[in-house]
């Protein structure tokens, strides 16, 4: 519901079905819902063109510009902060993207070491 009036402010009303399918572009996690990481994955996407041109995303990625002659040099001043708080939070998500997948990585290592481990008791107590 967020979604659709986020949408409709913005000058870009979507379907209900044109939601669905923006959300499950970039719904990692499979729940039909919107994490606030999932939110700026959408802005990742649309920087690496990794979006549907024709997508609702896309839509709201290009929405996120500004025009300075139309909104003037103060409006371009709080967008532009806007955007490096926003892109520091994104360099926050990579960071905790990448301590999790080096997290997994060290458990699925523990778990390798465990079976090896368990494989040599069972070979010695098998003799």
């Amino acid at each position: 519901m967020e979604l659709k009036l986020m949408m409709e402010k913005l000058g870009a009303p979507q379907t209900h079905l044109g939601l669905k399918s923006m959300i499950k572009e970039v719904d990692e996690d499979f729940d039909g819902k919107l994490s606030f990481r999932e939110f700026l994955l959408i802005f990742r996407k649309a920087a690496a063109g990794e979006l549907q041109q024709e997508s609702g995303l896309m839509a709201l990625a290009k929405l996120s510009e500004i025009d300075v002659a139309l909104e003037g040099v103060k409006g371009a001043k709080d967008f532009f902060e806007a955007k490096v708080q926003a892109l520091a939070a994104a360099s926050k998500f990579e960071a905790e993207l990448k301590a999790e997948q080096e997290e997994r990585k060290r458990e699925e290592e523990k778990r390798r070491l465990r079976r090896a481990a368990f494989r040599e008791l069972k070979a010695a107590f098998s003799t």
